[in-house]
Order: structure tokens, then C-alpha cells, then sequence
């Protein structure tokens, strides 16, 4: 009798054990969304439950209360530089991130807590901010819960919120130029100066397209061969104006590209040339 109760509990152990060791698909699996931005990155870790036939917004989320704004842990979003978020300025930093779904506007809120999974565990006094965003119904369906950032710019970019028929989308900004200008600044006291990519910045930003051209034909005398560094000048050319000046830089450039075999900057200087 008393082997028969050792046995019994062995297999009890066994069981526990071998039961401890199954691993098996996690039902809304997590994902971690790291997007270069600005001059460092934003990053959103999060769960992404899927539809599954259920009915979404207004029902298994509700309007009106507390989200997570995904399941399972919470939801955070880390900001390597300060940022405007929704028009709102944030420092960098690492944030809950939470909403409050409404059918015609969304609460979007930047907590202190990193761990809020539930509308009990949400206090208002850890807000960093909480900005209103208004919802889109799409064509289509998104079956898994998505954070994703589109329409990335330099310094704009937007957050979208993507689960069923609902968008939402959420600007997110950043105050780059001054930092960018401070570095070149810098950078023009050194040895090396970084002639392209100070004509090139000039160019992308529309600052002073005088300086931008001053500065591409330093990088062109540095480097003759730079077929890249032509195309520059003839962009910035065109753009002021000078029509005749910039087909010749980009003629100049598709005969420099021939010689490197490089046929993307032949098609892009014919495009410019065509545009004039």
C-alpha cells in the first residue's frame, strides 16, 4: 500500500513536470515595433489579439472605459528624443500607453504606470498626457490588433492604431532643425567638412538653396567623380530656378553615372532633366 502511494505521487510529480515543460502559441502573441525617427526612434511593445468572428469596438473593447490598448502585459511606448505627441510635447522617455475608445473620438493617454492592465489599475494623476483622436472606419478589416507608424518623415510621422474596421491615427512630431543646424555648424570647424550632406540638408528643408548650391560644389570639387553629388546640385539648381544650369549638372551627372554603370542615377537625372 505504501509503494502504491509513493508511485501515485510520483506520477503526480511527473505529470507537473512534463507539464511545465509544454509550450504552446500565445493566444494574442506580443510584438515589438522599434521605428527609426527623427534623430533616434520610437518604440511600441504591445499584444495583438486577433478578431476571431467577435464583435470589436463598442463591445469586446468598450466605449468609454480604460484599454490597454492591446492584452495580455501592458502597453508601452518608449521616445528616444523629445517629441510632440498629438501636439503635445513629451519628454524622452519610456510611457504606458492607454486609450479610452468612443464611436466618434478616442482618449489617447501617456502614463507614468508601465504596468496598467485593467481600468481598475489606471489612476488619472500618473497621466504624463492624454490627447483626443478621432477614428476612421475602413474598407477592409484588420483581423490582428496592429500598432504601425506611417507617412515617415524627417520629422513627422503618424502612429495608427489598427484593429477590425477602426483606424486611429496619432501625430507624432519632433524638433530636429536646431539640433541638426548646431551640428553642422560644428562639424564646418573641423577638417573634414561634411559639404553633401550640409547641401543636401539645406535642399531637403528649404533653408537657403545659395548656401545648399555653395556647398554642393565644395563636395563636387572634393570629389569629381561623384556623379551623386552633380544631381544634388542640379536638384538644387532646378529649384531655384536655373533651368539651363541644372540640365547641365544632370548631363553631367548621367555621363559620370555611365562611367560607374550605375543606371538609377542615369533614370534619375533624365526624369529631372524632363521635369525642367
Amino acid at each position: 500500500m505504501r509503494k502504491l502511494v509513493y508511485y501515485c505521487a510520483f506520477l503526480c510529480l511527473a505529470q507537473g513536470a512534463f507539464a511545465q515543460n509544454v509550450k504552446m502559441p500565445a493566444p494574442s502573441p506580443g510584438q515589438t515595433v522599434k521605428q527609426d525617427f527623427a534623430l533616434s526612434y520610437v518604440e511600441v511593445s504591445y499584444s495583438r489579439p486577433a478578431v476571431k468572428g467577435r464583435n470589436i469596438m463598442g463591445d469586446l473593447v468598450p466605449y468609454g472605459k480604460v484599454w490597454r490598448t492591446g492584452a495580455n502585459g501592458a502597453t508601452t511606448i518608449t521616445f528616444g528624443e523629445d517629441v510632440n505627441f498629438g501636439g503635445k510635447p513629451v519628454k524622452a522617455g519610456k510611457y504606458g500607453l492607454l486609450t479610452i475608445p468612443g464611436q466618434a473620438e478616442w482618449t489617447v493617454i501617456l502614463t507614468k504606470d508601465l504596468n496598467v492592465t485593467s481600468p481598475s489599475a489606471y489612476k488619472q494623476e500618473n497621466d504624463v498626457v492624454r490627447i483626443t483622436a478621432q477614428p476612421m472606419e475602413m474598407p477592409f478589416s484588420v483581423e490582428s490588433f496592429l500598432i504601425s507608424f506611417d507617412e515617415v518623415m524627417p520629422s513627422s510621422m503618424n502612429m495608427l492604431l489598427l484593429w477590425d474596421k477602426t483606424a486611429v491615427p496619432v501625430n507624432i512630431t519632433a524638433d530636429i532643425d536646431s539640433k541638426i543646424t548646431a551640428q553642422l555648424d560644428e562639424a564646418m570647424k573641423g577638417e573634414k567638412k561634411p559639404y553633401f550632406q550640409a547641401a543636401s540638408y539645406y535642399f531637403e528643408s528649404g533653408k537657403d538653396l545659395k548656401k545648399a548650391l555653395e556647398w554642393a560644389d565644395a563636395a563636387a570639387k572634393e570629389n569629381p567623380k561623384a556623379f551623386w553629388i552633380y544631381h544634388l546640385k542640379a536638384k538644387i539648381q532646378a529649384k531655384t530656378g536655373d533651368k539651363a544650369g541644372a540640365k547641365a549638372t544632370a548631363l553631367q551627372s548621367i555621363e559620370l553615372a555611365k562611367e560607374a554603370k550605375n543606371d538609377d542615377y542615369v533614370s534619375l537625372n533624365n526624369k529631372l532633366i524632363a521635369s525642367l
